[in-house]
């Protein structure tokens, strides 16, 4: 089985939904990944105070995300649980829709 390389190489700022455990088909964004883990945010569930520590393998990629919450984390900038919840929100609804359209 070939994975997309595109798909498997998560990095920080990246939107990542997650595949297993409670937090199934929640989206998040990526804070901090390494090797074998990442660090998950979203503002609500998971505040940037108290981020979620995941398996890579139980994350899969949703997409890049260019927005300015996203600019923040590559930067190192201080983000507000509020951005995150905004931002992911509007993913979820924007996903959605074109889910319903085709």
């Amino acid at each position: 089985m070939t994975m997309d390389p595109e798909k498997t190489t998560i990095a920080t700022a990246d939107v990542v939904s997650s595949t297993a455990g409670r937090d199934q088909g929640q989206l998040f964004y990526v804070m901090d990944a390494d090797d074998q883990f990442v660090t998950l945010v979203n503002g609500r569930n998971r505040p940037v105070e108290k981020p979620k520590r995941k398996k890579r393998k139980h994350v899969e990629k949703v997409l890049r995300s260019e927005t300015r919450v996203a600019e923040k984390l590559r930067s190192g900038d201080k983000v507000l649980n509020g951005e995150l919840r905004r931002d992911l929100a509007s993913l979820s609804r924007s996903m959605q829709g074109k889910n319903l359209g085709g």
